[in-house]
């Protein structure tokens, strides 16, 4: 897994007021896929990286998600605890295996959220798009630059779309304003 932590702290900003059974108060945002872009707003700072979930030669097929589910319950335990999480909501995918995988991230996910008392929205990926670039179709190379001009150092683009998502809903109290 990468982590890089933002070149500054976000003290700008107010903290989200997310009703949650969860203890924490840290902010998730994710990018699903085999390679998960993640961010994380913890007691002030972003956190970023990437993780991948690729299946070894003899893993069945269930085991990235299993892995995922670890690395949710990982994550969640070294922050104290998640108040929300957010996600990248794709309604289209290039191909079958796309749509397959990322369903069943979506489905980990949410029944661990629904499991833990942790709340979770999906962000639609037009809505991403708009807010880190001024347009709703951009491309991946847009975002990375975009989220770059912000000072973060992100290593490809999961890593810049899971960043624009937590912008998106440090900034936008989770679409409420």
């Amino acid at each position: 897994m990468n982590m890089h932590p933002s070149p500054v702290p976000v003290t700008d900003l107010s903290p989200m007021r997310v009703a949650s059974a969860s203890a924490g108060s840290t902010i998730l945002a994710l990018d699903l896929g085999t390679t998960t872009g993640w961010a994380s707003l913890v007691s002030g700072i972003v956190h970023s990286g990437t993780a991948t979930f690729r299946t070894g030669r003899y893993d069945g097929g269930g085991m990235r998600y299993l892995r995922f589910q670890h690395w949710l319950e990982q994550l969640a335990d070294d922050s104290g605890g998640l108040a929300s999480i957010y996600f990248e909501e794709v309604r289209r995918h290039i191909g079958t295996d796309a749509a397959h995988l990322y369903g069943g991230f979506l489905a980990t996910l949410t029944s661990w959220c629904e499991r833990e008392g942790v709340a979770y929205q999906g962000v639609p990926v037009g809505t991403i798009k708009r807010f880190a670039t001024g347009k709703g179709n951009a491309g991946k190379e847009a975002v990375l630059a975009a989220m770059r001009e912000r000072g973060f150092q992100p290593a490809d683009d999961n890593e810049a779309d899971a960043i624009a998502i937590l912008l998106w809903a440090m900034e936008t109290r989770g679409g409420v304003l």
